[in-house]
């Protein structure tokens, strides 16, 4: 295989929501209560719902920028690249990347819709998580249904409403869902609750694939405020290992055993060490601890319940056989500052040496059509959905970086490394009203 062959489906991306998205989805009485973006004297883009003012339009959507001017904002739609919240230009610019298919995580109500989760008058908050399911689900996929997998968030502050959104949504067609990492931060039960019974169950019954993404239960960690943002970048992927041994060690993958989830912007080079350690701690201490995992080990296990997602992740790919190369999934994360983007096939193809097609075509898209029961052929062709077919319709997308919209402010003297701190202060500086 040659890279302009491979056919690439993105299961993590994001979605930076277009201020019209509700229009077509309320009554005339809960369009006039939904969220609403207003511009701040500070020049500042903000939603606005149930008397808050909500600071992320679009947080760390740097795609486009020169790297020198990434940071946690932007604050603004007119510091954004256009295929952040356009659907359109967001499908020429997969094809300029050669990506066929995507998955879109949301921005301002929170992963898992924390903002509805928030609000007091839970009527109102399931009617707004509704159209927001309806608006991604029929506007921003539903338009592109070749290029697309739909994703829906779950109402979590009532599993069995949980349970009714995930049978809604499967009606028409959506085989994925967010949950959060670690529902004790956001004051929930934790997942070893019963709690939760009737959505795992829903997700079971409809085939739905449960997607944790990084960062969806405590936010961004630092070991301190003066450590260097490095830290948080480097550590936060590897960090959702601590979800992997929750599940694991859980009873949950043993009493459903066709539910499955994906860890989402976790990468997978943690995966080969942590299944070697959950094996030597289940056969060391299963004795006192009372684990039982029957006849098989954790690693099998985790194996047939979890997906690893990957964004240039060289050590597991070469350790792919070690995590199971069913299990691995391939991102892109556009428009956020980790993204591959407009260059996702070059730097994948550097990690692809000596890997033979059949897994090359697992991890870059198979496993993904399997877990979430999409399918691009019955309206695209397979040889349209190549790398080098998709670039050739990406001929007029301009690719220029944009300079000057946003980013750090330069630090007095230059030079100094920008730490948790600055982040912060960076975070409250674009959203004070002036």
């Amino acid at each position: 295989m040659q890279m302009e062959e491979m056919i690439l489906v993105s299961v993590d991306d994001h979605v930076v929501e277009p201020p019209d998205m509700f229009k077509n989805h309320l009554t005339a009485e809960y369009l006039a209560k939904a969220p609403k973006v207003s511009r701040l004297p500070s020049g500042c883009d903000v939603w606005e719902f149930n008397g808050q003012k909500l600071p992320n339009i679009g947080l760390n959507a740097v795609v486009g920028r020169v790297p020198e001017e990434y940071g946690v904002e932007p604050t603004s739609y007119d510091q954004l690249r256009k295929g952040c919240y356009d659907v359109d230009a967001r499908v020429a610019d997969m094809n300029a990347n050669g990506v066929l298919g995507s998955i879109c995580f949301p921005s301002f109500p929170g992963f898992v819709g924390q903002l509805w989760s928030s609000c007091e008058d839970k009527t109102l908050a399931r009617v707004m998580l509704q159209a927001y399911n309806d608006w991604h689900i029929d506007e921003w996929a539903g338009s592109h249904p070749d290029r697309f997998i739909p994703l829906s968030m779950p109402p979590v502050w009532d599993p069995q409403l949980m349970a009714e959104e995930v049978r809604r949504v499967a009606q028409k067609g959506c085989r994925a869902v967010s949950f959060t990492e670690n529902p004790e931060k956001l004051n929930m039960p934790s997942i070893h609750s019963d709690h939760w019974e009737p959505f795992w169950q829903a997700c079971v019954d409809e085939g739905v694939t449960v997607l944790i993404h990084i960062g969806s239960g405590g936010g961004m960690v630092f070991p301190s405020m003066d450590s260097p943002v490095e830290v948080m970048i480097s550590t936060t992927p590897i960090s959702i290992v601590n979800l992997a041994a929750d599940l694991l060690f859980s009873t949950l993958l043993r009493k459903y055993p066709t539910l499955k989830f994906a860890l989402s912007e976790g990468g997978i080079g943690w995966v080969p060490y942590f299944l070697e350690r959950a094996d030597y701690t289940y056969r060391h201490h299963h004795a006192w601890t009372h684990q039982d995992f029957g006849d098989k080990l954790p690693s099998e296990v985790f194996r047939e319940h979890i997906y690893n997602c990957f964004i240039d992740d060289k050590a597991g790919v070469r350790l792919r056989d070690l995590i199971g190369v069913d299990t691995i999934m391939w991102e892109c994360d556009y428009p956020h500052s980790d993204t591959t983007w407009p260059l996702a096939p070059e730097t994948l193809w550097e990690s692809l040496d000596d890997v033979s097609d059949d897994d090359i075509n697992a991890m870059t898209h198979e496993n993904a059509m399997r877990a979430f029961e999409w399918d691009f052929q019955p309206s695209r062709p397979k040889e349209r959905c190549t790398v080098a077919a998709l670039r050739s319709e990406a001929k007029n997308v301009d690719l220029s970086l944009m300079k000057g919209g946003g980013g750090m402010s330069p630090h007095e003297g230059g030079g100094r490394i920008v730490t948790a701190g600055d982040i912060m202060k960076q975070l409250a500086d674009a959203f004070v009203e002036r």
